[in-house]
Order: C-alpha cells, then structure tokens, then sequence
C-alpha cells in the first residue's frame, strides 16, 4: 500500500507501561509438566535453524538441514507418544551462497530455505546491488529472503525512503516470502521501532523480524510487545495478517514459552502457527529437545546425547 503517515506519525509508546508488560507476561502465565512439553514442541515447529558464520560449508550446512528434518531425537518422540509425528523446524536460514546446499539438503520435507540478503547485516551497500543479491537468493531456490533496512532513514525520519526502499526489495523477491529486519537494537527510541514496524508492513513485508542477531542489543520482550502492538493496529486498519519474528540473544527453553505466551495473548491462537510466527534462534532448539528428555525421562542427558545443530 503507499506510505500512510497518518497510520504511525505522532503514534506515542509508553516505555514503562511496555516494560511492565513485558516483565508481567512469564510470572502470569506459567505452564507445568504435559503443557510446558506441549508449547516445548510447539515451539520447535516455529524455529528458523540458522547458521550465519563467516566459516560455513556445505557439509555444515547439509548438517544443519539434518537437524532441521529430525529436530527432536526418535526416543524422546517416542516418549512423548508422538512418534508418528513429522515434527520439523519452521525454515533453515542461511546466506545466499549456502543456498544451494540447502535447497540440496532438504529436497522433497517441505522445509523452506530462507536467504539473508540485502547487505546483512549492516545493509550497507548499493540499493541496486542489494536487489541482486535477492533476485540471486531466488534464483537459487530460496523460498524466503530475510533484508535488512537502512538504519539512517528511521534514525532521520524519512519514511518515504523507507518504504521506497522496502517496496523495491519486495518487488525484487517476486514469490518468495520477505522477512524486513528492522535492527531494532540500533533504532534508539520504541516510536522508531512502531514507525519503522508500520512502514515495513506498509511497504509489503510479510513478516517484521527484530534484529540481525549481530546488534548490541537484539530481541527483547517490550520491543517485541510495540511491533506486536503495530501488527495488530495494522491488521485492524487493513485486513492483512502479517508474521512476526524475534530472533537474536534466545537460548533457553523457559524463552520460547515467553515468548509464545506473548503472541497468544497480544495476537491469538493463529499466531502460534509457524506461517506467522518464528524464531530466530537455533541455540535454543538444543535446550528444548534437553528439557523434552527430562520430562520424558526425569533426568537431564549429557550433552553429547543430543545432536548438535
């Protein structure tokens, strides 16, 4: 749709009522035994596998798509009654050369591939060099391209180049579905961070993520709560339903409950569903499939039981 100011300009966000919020959500809605292992689960199916490391190879990158296809171990599935269960990850992510190898690795599951792109992280370089590498990533086979904003636009205010920008990389992805990274870590205030949610949804992102992974400061729970706020002040006004993702700084399972917990009680049931809702945390997904076993089990493996992602 075109830039519609009046949708976010003069749009004010209480810091502290956000903060409150957020630090209410996990001492409220506390969930035990057979439920916790259930949103556990939930969880996994929700998970970008990522790796974004300067030394990737393909054979870590088909180790990866092994992960992703069998995320949980056969015996704690089975331990949970779900053994007839196809339980995989929401997405593997990867960079744009990696892509291939992905594709590759994950022939025939169903699991997309998604491609940073776009400069990532800083998003730096030439607008029309950027398009390429997206229409590259597609190229290539990838099924979801996660870009990068330019940071100066928000920090200066200006909008329309804000949603020029974002509108040209969602033209350049045609088919493949585009994650806007909004690096919420370096947009200084939560009135940039609703902006900037507003204008990338305007602009035709079909999901709004909160960093790179590679900020000072990355996925929090009040931040989180303002772009939620802005998905749904945005559905409200338009009709369209647009997917979140936090990623970044996530490592424990107890994360991915509070986080879930977030989304259930800002947006609904339908954003517990991985075609709106993911995470951007592959770390995590270790710790999940340890706390699965414990309750399956009662005692916690060693490390060297669990298959490294």
């Amino acid at each position: 749709m075109p830039l519609t100011l009046s949708m976010f300009e003069g749009h004010a966000v209480n810091r502290s009522a956000a903060e409150r919020r957020a630090a209410t959500l996990g001492a409220r809605r506390s969930v035990k035994k057979d439920y916790q292992a259930a949103w556990l689960v939930n969880a996994v199916r929700c998970v970008d596998l990522t790796t974004l490391a300067g030394d990737d190879t393909g054979d870590r990158v088909r180790r990866l798509c092994a992960k992703a296809r069998q995320p949980i171990a056969p015996r704690i599935m089975e331990g949970l009654g779900l053994g007839g269960m196809d339980l995989h990850v929401g997405a593997v992510c990867v960079y744009p050369t990696m892509v291939p190898h992905a594709v590759a690795a994950l022939e025939g599951t169903g699991i997309p591939v998604a491609s940073v792109a776009t400069g990532f992280p800083a998003g730096l370089m030439p607008l029309d060099l950027r398009l390429k590498e997206i229409e590259w990533a597609v190229a290539e086979g990838a099924h979801e391209i996660d870009i990068v904003i330019t940071r100066e636009h928000v920090l200066r205010q200006d909008w329309q180049a804000l949603h020029d920008e974002i509108r040209a990389m969602r033209e350049a992805c045609g088919a493949a579905h585009m994650k806007a990274i909004l690096a919420t870590g370096d947009l200084q205030t939560l009135r940039n961070v609703y902006a900037a949610s507003m204008v990338a949804m305007q602009a035709g992102a079909d999901f709004i993520k909160t960093s790179t992974g590679k900020e000072g400061v990355n996925a929090t729970l009040p931040v989180s709560l303002v772009m939620i706020r802005a998905l749904r002040d945005y559905g409200a006004e338009t009709g369209y339903r647009i997917g979140f993702k936090p990623a970044g700084g996530m490592k424990a399972a107890k994360e991915a409950i509070g986080w879930q917990v977030l989304m259930k009680e800002e947006l609904g049931r339908d954003w517990l569903e991985p075609d709106l809702f993911r995470f951007g945390a592959s770390s995590m997904l270790g710790d999940i499939e340890r706390q699965l076993e414990h309750h399956v089990t009662g005692r916690y493996a060693a490390s060297h039981r669990h298959a490294a992602s």
